[in-house]
Order: C-alpha cells, then sequence, then structure tokens
C-alpha cells in the first residue's frame, strides 16, 4: 500500500511526496492505522526502520483535523526524548512532514538560553519535543500548559522508562489529561520496563517487528579480543585501513572518550567526541561537521546513541563494550540503516567477556570472531602511528592490505587460547 492510498490529508501527502516516501516501512504500516483510531501503541522495531515517522505521520494527521481557526489551541502533543540531539531530530521531521499543514512543532531542551524558547511557545505550539529537563523548567515557570494535550509520545521508551527517568514520566503523567492518546516507540524493551509500560497505557496495542532479531539485517557483526591497554593501536589500524570511511566509536565514559580522542591524535588521526560535558554548542557544531561528512571519526558515549541519526556510517565500533546489553542495539543500529550495508566491530578485553556472552543472549546468536594471529597483533601494537615511517614500512614489507582481509574482514572463530599467547609473547 502506497501513503497515496491513506486516509491522511492530501497536505500530508503532499509532504511526503517531496521527502521521496512512497511506501511505509513495516513498523509505519503497522502503527498508523491504530494510531489515526485513537489506540495506545507500544511498538517495538529496530533503530533505522522509521519509527519516526510512524508516530509523526499520524499525530500530525490528527491534530490537523482538529485544529480550530481564529486562536492558539496550546500544547496538544508532547514528544518525550533522552537526549538533545534526538529532540532536534525528532522536531525536524515533525516540521519536514508538517510543513504544509497548519500544525505548529518546536524543540525544547536545556543548554541554551531560554528566552527564545518561552517566545515561541507564547506564540502557539502543537507539538513540543522535549528532554525532561527544560521541559520541566518551563512548565514550573508556568510557560507551559499542558491542559489541552491530547497525545503523549515517548521515543525511546526503554530508556524514558529506565531508573534515571521513571520519575519524570510519572511527574508528566499526572500534569497532562487523563483522558489521551499514549504512544510508546522503542527498538529495545526488557520486562521490568514493559511492565512500566503497562501500566501508563491503556489497552495498548502491542507491535513489534523483527522480535528474534533486534538488529538490522543489514550489519555484519564481529568480535576482536583485544587487551584492554591495547584498544587504541587497534582502532587506530581500522581507521587507517579505512581511510576516508565514516566511523562511530562507543567508550563508556566522558573521560575516557576524551582520552581516546587524544590517542588518535597523537597518530595524525582527526577525530572528537560526543557526550553529556559538551556546551550545545559544541554539540551542534559536531554533529554538523559529522553529517556534512568533513569529520569522519566520532567518539561516543552510550547517551549520545540515541541521538546520531546520521546517513552513510559504515563502521560502529564498540572499543568499550557496553554495560547494557540493549545499548549494543542501539550503538550498531547507527549503521546499516535503510537499505545501506554495515559493520559493527567490538573490542573485547578479557574482563569484558561476561559482557559479551550477555549481548550475544540478548541478540540470540553468537558473534563472530577475529582470529588474530599473534604475530599481527603483535605487529599492530609495535608499529602504531607515533612513527610514521615504520607504518609505512610495515605496509611495504607486510602488505597490510592482505592482513586487512584476514584481521577485520573475514572473521572467524577464535580458539580462546590466544589471549594466553598474546600473554606470552608480551612478556618475552
Amino acid at each position: 500500500m502506497k501513503f497515496e492510498n491513506y486516509h491522511i490529508s492530501p497536505l500530508l501527502k503532499k509532504s511526503l511526496s517531496k521527502m521521496g516516501y512512497k511506501r511505509p516501512t513495516d513498523i509505519q504500516y503497522k502503527s498508523i492505522p491504530p494510531i489515526l483510531r485513537g489506540e495506545d501503541i507500544l511498538a517495538i522495531a529496530q533503530t533505522g526502520t522509521g519509527k519516526t515517522a510512524a508516530f509523526a505521520i499520524p499525530v500530525i494527521n490528527m491534530l490537523q483535523d482538529r485544529k480550530i481557526n481564529g486562536r492558539p489551541d496550546g500544547v496538544r502533543c508532547v514528544v518525550m526524548v533522552p537526549t538533545r540531539e534526538l529532540a532536534q531530530q525528532v522536531a525536524a521531521v515533525f516540521t519536514e512532514i508538517g510543513r504544509h499543514t497548519r500544525v505548529k512543532t518546536m524543540c525544547l531542551f536545556g543548554g541554551v538560553e531560554q528566552e527564545a524558547q518561552v517566545e515561541q511557545l507564547a506564540q502557539g505550539v502543537d507539538v513540543v519535543v522535549a528532554t525532561p529537563g527544560r521541559f520541566f523548567d518551563l512548565q514550573a515557570q508556568r510557560h507551559l500548559d499542558l491542559r489541552r494535550v491530547e497525545i503523549l509520545v515517548l521515543d525511546e521508551a526503554d530508556h524514558m522508562l529506565d531508573l534515571g527517568f521513571i520519575k519524570d514520566m510519572r511527574d508528566v503523567i499526572s500534569r497532562i489529561p487523563k483522558r489521551r492518546q499514549t504512544l510508546f516507540f522503542s527498538a529495545t524493551i526488557n520486562e521490568k520496563i514493559k511492565d512500566l509500560a503497562y501500566g501508563l497505557v491503556n489497552k495498548a496495542v502491542r507491535i513489534q517487528i523483527s522480535p528474534k532479531d533486534p538488529v538490522s539485517k543489514n550489519v555484519t557483526h564481529s568480535v576482536a579480543f583485544v587487551a584492554m591497554d591495547d584498544k587504541r593501536f587497534f582502532l587506530e589500524r581500522l581507521i587507517k585501513e579505512h581511510e576516508g570511511e565514516k566511523m562511530l566509536v562507543f567508550v563508556r565514559t566522558k573521560v575516557r572518550a576524551e582520552r581516546v580522542m587524544k590517542a588518535m591524535e597523537r597518530v595524525g588521526i582527526k577525530s572528537a567526541t560526543l557526550h553529556g560535558g559538551k556546551d550545545q554548542k559544541e554539540r551542534e557544531e559536531t554533529m554538523k561537521s559529522y553529517r556534512s561528512g568533513e569529520l569522519k571519526i566520532l567518539i561516543a558515549t552510550d547517551i549520545s546513541a540515541r541521538g546520531i541519526d546520521v546517513a552513510g556510517v559504515e563502521y560502529v565500533v564498540n572499543y568499550d563494550l557496553p554495560e547494557l546489553s540493549e545499548n549494543y542495539v542501539h550503538r550498531v543500529g547507527r549503521t546499516g540503516r535503510a537499505k545501506e550495508k554495515g559493520y559493527a566491530i567490538s573490542f573485547c578485553a578479557p574482563e569484558e567477556e561476561a559482557t559479551l556472552k550477555e549481548i550475544e543472549s540478548f541478540l540470540n546468536k553468537e558473534i563472530k570472531v577475529f582470529d588474530i594471529d599473534p604475530k599481527d597483533y603483535s605487529t599492530t601494537v609495535d608499529f602504531s602511528g607515533h612513527d610514521e615511517e615504520n607504518w609505512q614500512s610495515l605496509m611495504k614489507m607486510t602488505n597490510l592490505d592482505d592482513m586487512t582481509g584476514d584481521v577485520f574482514e573475514k572473521p572467524k572463530k577464535a580458539p580462546k587460547k590466544s589471549w594466553k599467547d598474546k600473554k606470552k609473547k608480551k612478556k618475552k
């Protein structure tokens, strides 16, 4: 079924046509009709499958139909998201889809002066896409009127309902009308979060796309067993072997992100970091550079994964394995989007092997292992770009392009004994 056959406003169809939207994705096909009927939704679908449009299209259509002439109606829909970057991206989708309608959307987040946001609210908006902090600030200051809210959307619902946000979400729900439509969308959801979600909806329609595999089939997964202190050498090698390709590197902490960036800087590799310690201007400049392709290597923390929707990311590198298995899905979902091919490469230190098993259990499959020969391992560490001439010599001596095929493109099952072999070799 094509969008032109849907019972939605011709103004929406005009926007969708200009955006190149012809047929709905699976999540859009299954979500749009029940949302248009006013039903609550609990939807789980892989990252990169068009979840935002799945709720933006029907929400804009309903608000357009109900739009009252002659006065600002006040906020009619609240979309809660965990990060500033995601707030901006979701708001951009709403704005683009609703371009030819009378539905007005604004983005609300902290880290910037609030005067412009207050002024925009005063002029009247229909949809507010917000992060919790600034949302509650403006609501407490009576700049944000929630009395006419008809629809509440939680994007990345698993994160919005975890221990860090659940109190905020309950506060939001307590301040908006009880008679509302509630929509939950996420790539993952565990049993605990599922119970919380069902407690906040009314007879919700559950929609789940590809339940057996939470990650896109377009992504090739692999893991390399690398000592914690050696990871920087293997990241350097991976980047140099795939020069010019866009990579997203995930680490666990803000401090670690900065350290990895400095390590890459020392070997002549340009990169940037994205994490909660950056101010809004820095974050926006970094994302602008990354989207344009001027910046090829971005080093980010898990919270940032929820807000990075950039086309053409060829490689996601798990420099550190995530503490939560669900975060692996959100990380690798940044590559292999739509019909693109992507590669997810993880560096696993001995102390992270238990985490790797948890991730494999969550994915219901084993991740292919790069069997790194001890000689190649030592070569990678010994010929770091700290001495560029040595690195160039190594490429000529050993034909590193051939090694790339063995190490980074043709994963095999690695024998567990390789760890001991590597440690013995290092001691010698």
